[in-house]
Parts: structure tokens; sequence; C-alpha cells
């Protein structure tokens, strides 16, 4: 009886931990099932959209990281390919850090035309820099350019504020710590979209038109 009673007590903790693993993962899970249909892999198959939102990640020593150069790659290739009209860099710009000018940089040098890049140096995360390209720089369509432990995210953003958005994949600069930090960020942006937070300076700034794009 002894042995038996240890063995409920072990099982039913192992459920009990089950379960909370489950209920702390829901969110992410749930935004992957829903956002599927919107991720591509292969730009042909990509629908054209109005803008090309390469959405910031880190910079080491004013280089940018391989999930960074990875994004930036692609929507080169996006808007070469007539997927997109132009291009929207968004990441966060602060005292001695900078993912906005490696980025610039970048598809500068793959041959985009500089009337065809926008910036936005507030994006400090994914829910503003979605956020800002609807409320400041006002498109309701876009590509977003990351990678696919983040484009789920993303994708449940922009949809639930009424844009029209798919995704393209980046193909390197994935890590199993990012699909990881997938769970706490899931839980963060289904937060700010039931507060409706309004991210930092965008209640105060006039809008901003991208050039070739109807308001």
């Amino acid at each position: 009886m002894g042995s038996l009673s240890t063995i409920r007590f072990w099982a039913f903790c192992f459920a009990i931990i089950m379960f909370g693993l489950v209920a702390v993962m829901t969110p992410a899970i749930l935004m992957r099932a829903v956002t599927a249909r919107y991720i591509y892999t292969d730009i042909n198959a990509l629908p054209h959209e109005d803008v090309g939102l390469v959405l910031g990640a880190s910079v080491m020593h004013g280089k940018p990281s391989p999930a960074l150069a990875s994004r930036t790659e692609e929507a080169a290739e996006v808007f070469k390919s007539g997927k997109v009209d132009t291009l929207l860099v968004t990441g966060a710009v602060e005292p001695n850090y900078n993912e906005i000018t490696p980025m610039r940089q970048y598809l500068l040098n793959a041959g985009i035309p500089q009337a065809d890049i926008s910036s936005d140096s507030e994006g400090f995360d994914t829910y503003s820099s979605v956020y800002r390209a609807k409320n400041v720089f006002l498109t309701n369509s876009l590509v977003i350019v990351s990678q696919d432990f983040h484009l789920p995210r993303a994708l449940f953003i922009a949809h639930a504020m009424h844009i029209q958005a798919y995704g393209l994949v980046a193909p390197r600069g994935a890590r199993l710590y990012d699909y990881l930090r997938e769970i706490p960020a899931s839980w963060k942006a289904i937060f700010d979209l039931a507060t409706g937070r309004v991210p930092q300076d965008s209640d105060i700034l006039a809008p901003i038109v991208i050039p070739g794009i109807s308001a």
C-alpha cells in the first residue's frame, strides 16, 4: 500500500506540473495555430502587400546579429521580388546602441533605393513596432520579415490591430532560447493588446505617411 500511495502521489505531482506547463505555454501555442496560414517560407508564394516591415534584433559592436542579418537579407529579397512597394525598418535607437543604422546600410548596399526605405527608431518591442506601423506610419498592409519563432506573435498582434499582414520566415538566427523566450513574450503581447497600450511617444507624434503608400 505504501508503494502504491507513493506512485499515486508522484503521478499527481506529474499531472500538476504538466497542467501548469500547458497553461503557461497556451498563448504561444494558440498564436502559432491561428497565424500558421499567414506564414510563408517561399517568397514566390507570398501575397503582395504595401509595406515590408523588418523587425529589429540585437546589434553587436555595430554589426547585425545573425538574426538581424537574416531578416534584413530576406527583406531585400522581398522588395526586389516586387512583393512589397517599400520597406519600413524598425528597432531600438538609444545612446551607444542603434539597430536602425546597420539595417538601413545593409539594404542600401543590397541596392535598395534610399527613397524606398523608411525608418522607425522607436520600435523598442514587437508590439510597439506593429502599433506604430499602423498608427504613426499609417499602413494597414504588411509583410513582416522575421524568424519562425517570432512571426506568430508579430502576426497575432498585427491581425488583432486589423492589419492585413503576412509573414516571411528569415531562415537563419533562430535558437532554442528564442523559442522559450516566446512563452513570456506571448503573455506580454496579450496584456498589451488587452490594455490597449500606447507605445512611448506614439500618442504625441504626428502621423508619417510612407512615400508611395496611401493612408
